[in-house]
């Protein structure tokens, strides 16, 4: 194969000079809307979620409208009764821990400094006044208050800042509704547009993408909510006053390995040591954490989630803490999509590149006489 002209070279190179420039300004246009664009952001991703359940009540006889309708109603009914069961629960456990953190403070001053000072030889409490940094973080914890206080005050009065929030969620519905209604012609439209030659891999890689996203976001969402569930539970029977408070953030932590079960089981040991003193409630705070980590680990992840995510925890959390840092709430939304393209783009990659003369070498040649030069297998172009 003969090397292209250095002509072709150039005006490769000025088109993918091109392609980069509007990349940029893509990226620097979404960071000026990225406020403006949030609602309209998760109504798709709502809109997402929400259409294969259209489908499939399209595919059982009913009309696109009246499927849109149906999903949309009960989409809207699910979120109006959680937050009508979260928030006074939140509130009230929120109140209980504000009312039992002096008996935790006196816990560790009294019980867990001297312990560790007897096994370590440390003289903790001679070195720190304890007395101090507890009143240091109070005057902080009043100091955030404050400008707490201000920050509202000055939105209260600030009229464009209330009706921008007002507009954004009157805008979330209105979006969702018509992401769910048009979700198929938004994607018939965008398919219209790709170059044909290039149909058959665009397809298939949003194929990809799409599962990636879905598995992770519906499988690790019902985990997360039914573990959340157990453990609350679980912790509440046990008797501990902040158990549902625990669950609840155990379970909004399980997407990340080792750390939700381990923040149940640490806040678990130590509200019940702090509340009873005794070691039955600890070991019923044990039992409540292996009963959550064996409905995860035989039930829960193998069934919800298996092996079709394709996402590291550890990337899930990069890519939420990038998007914020670089868009604000924005980037946060569209964090896991793009997570999920990029993460199907590189195995895409990794399967030119493994089928590459590149990486496969120059293969060893037959000579048949008077010149003749035959390959034992063709050769595919290193770039296209």
């Amino acid at each position: 194969m003969g090397h292209p002209h250095p002509l072709q070279d150039i005006a490769r190179f000025l088109r993918r000079l091109q392609w980069a420039a509007l990349g940029l300004f893509l990226c620097w246009l979404l960071w000026l809307l990225a406020p403006v664009l949030s609602p309209f952001v998760l109504g798709a991703l709502l809109g997402w979620l929400g259409d294969p359940l259209v489908d499939r009540l399209e595919r059982a006889g009913r009309s696109r409208n009246v499927a849109v309708v149906l999903v949309f109603t009960a989409m809207s009914l699910l979120v109006v009764l959680g937050l009508l069961l979260l928030v006074p629960m939140i509130q009230g456990q929120i109140r209980t821990l504000i009312a039992a953190l002096p008996k935790y403070q006196h816990w560790f001053i009294a019980t867990i400094l001297p312990w560790v000072e007897a096994r370590t030889g440390l003289e903790i409490t001679s070195r720190l006044d304890l007395n101090h940094l507890i009143g240091l973080v109070r005057s902080n914890w009043e100091s955030a208050g404050g400008f707490a206080s201000t920050l509202l005050g000055y939105m209260s009065r600030s009229g464009f800042a209330l009706i921008g929030l007002a507009a954004n969620i009157a805008l979330l519905p209105v979006v969702t509704f018509f992401a769910l209604r048009d979700w198929d012609l938004l994607v018939a439209r965008v398919a219209s547009l790709v170059p044909r030659d290039h149909l058959g891999t665009v397809s298939r890689l949003a194929t990809q993408s799409s599962d990636v996203l879905g598995g992770f976001m519906r499988g690790q969402f019902l985990v997360m909510l039914i573990l959340g569930v157990v453990y609350a539970v679980g912790l509440w029977g046990v008797g501990l006053d902040l158990g549902i408070l625990i669950g609840i953030i155990g379970g909004l932590l399980t997407f990340v390995p080792y750390v939700g079960p381990a923040t149940v089981l640490v806040l678990g040991v130590i509200a019940a040591l702090v509340q009873y003193g005794d070691w039955q409630h600890v070991t019923a705070v044990l039992v409540v954490f292996g009963v959550g980590q064996l409905v995860e680990s035989y039930w829960l992840t193998p069934k919800l989630v298996g092996d079709r995510i394709g996402l590291h925890p550890v990337a899930v959390i990069f890519a939420v803490l990038a998007g914020g840092q670089l868009f604000g709430f924005l980037g946060m939304l569209i964090a896991l999509p793009c997570a999920a393209v990029a993460n199907v783009l590189l195995r895409y990659a990794e399967e030119r590149y493994t089928h590459s003369r590149l990486y496969a070498g120059q293969p060893p040649a037959i000579v048949l006489g008077e010149g003749a030069v035959v390959r034992p297998y063709p050769l595919e172009p290193e770039d296209e």
